[in-house]
């Protein structure tokens, strides 16, 4: 039996999709002014109440949209509790040394380490997956070590909060694939499992001079408490987009955050911008082209191989058409 292929997404759901996943990334770069409106505050202590805020939200969602019975796999499934708890302690990681770096005067460094995770990524594809790297990989990652020691001889130090940054996006990225949750499902399990942790931090330093409890005014304190609100708008953004753009145009947009953060840490902030420091990231500029432009490429011509063969033969007895789930 001989049937045409499928027709290419609806026009209207890819618009609102790239609407949607653009608000995402614009939202989660401009997220940098949020936190540095908090900058008087212990960095530690605004990650716990950031999780405590998330959780509240996150509990709230799951309760208007009746997904809490989602979460039951986790009580019986114990290694998939270790791969939650696991994402979820590379997701502090990766808040906590983006916060720090923010109320510090390092936003610049924030953006590094954000142009550098899809190059982590890239490395856990051969270290993890054994595959191999394309010419075009091969010359990013090179491209990035340059940077690192261009860089370090820049700061005068290793810049350790990039790495921390780049290296815990790109192993939380790799977890959240091995969990078989949504977006709302694995975000809301992170939150409730670190809740208990965050709490005893608050607790802990409630009583130093910066800490929220200690020294906050009323807008500081009700910008601490719609944190939640800030880091999950994005997420379900972005959880509406995913499915509707092609990770071909979806991938590159992931650079509006780290180029956000890098024009607010030079233009707004007036951090530090030496032409060393330029030159460092340059390297990583130039890597990150050839490997995006070698990606869109390869999906371009598989693409064109797929809409070359318009009529798909289905074996008979097969019940289900392509783009069908059969299950």
């Amino acid at each position: 039996m001989a049937v045409k292929a499928p027709a290419p997404a609806d026009h209207d759901d890819l618009r609102s999709g790239v609407i949607a996943g653009a608000s995402a990334y614009l939202l989660w770069g401009l997220l940098t002014l949020y936190w540095k409106l908090l900058k008087h505050f212990n960095a530690f202590d605004l990650i716990g109440w950031r999780i405590v805020s998330a959780s509240i939200a996150m509990a709230a969602l799951l309760t208007c949209t009746r997904r809490w019975a989602h979460l039951r796999p986790l009580l019986s499934d114990h290694r998939l509790v270790g791969r939650v708890a696991l994402a979820a302690a590379l997701l502090t990681v990766n808040w906590t040394s983006y916060v720090w770096a923010v109320v510090h005067g390092h936003i610049i460094e924030t953006a590094l380490g954000y142009f550098m995770a899809p190059l982590g990524t890239i490395l856990i594809g051969v270290a993890v997956f054994g595959e191999h790297l394309r010419a075009a990989q091969r010359f990013a990652v090179f491209m990035a070590v340059a940077a690192i020691a261009v860089l370090t001889v820049s700061y005068g130090r290793v810049p350790w909060l990039s790495i921390a940054i780049a290296v815990s996006w790109s192993l939380y990225g790799w977890m959240k694939k091995q969990v078989p949750l949504t977006p709302l499902e694995s975000m809301s399990a992170e939150s409730l499992l670190l809740l208990g942790p965050a709490i005893v931090v608050i607790i802990v330093l409630s009583g130093s001079a910066t800490s929220v409890i200690s020294s906050a005014t009323t807008g500081t304190a009700v910008l601490v408490a719609l944190s939640g609100l800030a880091t999950v708008v994005p997420l379900m953004l972005f959880a509406w987009a995913a499915p509707r753009v092609p990770l071909t145009v979806l991938g590159p947009m992931q650079y509006m955050v780290p180029t956000i953060n890098f024009l607010l840490g030079w233009l707004v902030y007036d951090e530090a911008l030496p032409v060393s420091r330029v030159v460092g990231f340059a390297f990583v500029w130039v890597g990150l082209v050839v490997v995006t432009a070698d990606t869109m490429h390869r999906a371009s011509l598989i693409g064109r191989s797929v809409s070359a063969t318009n009529i798909v033969t289905i074996p008979p007895g097969v019940g289900t058409t392509m783009g069908e789930d059969p299950r």
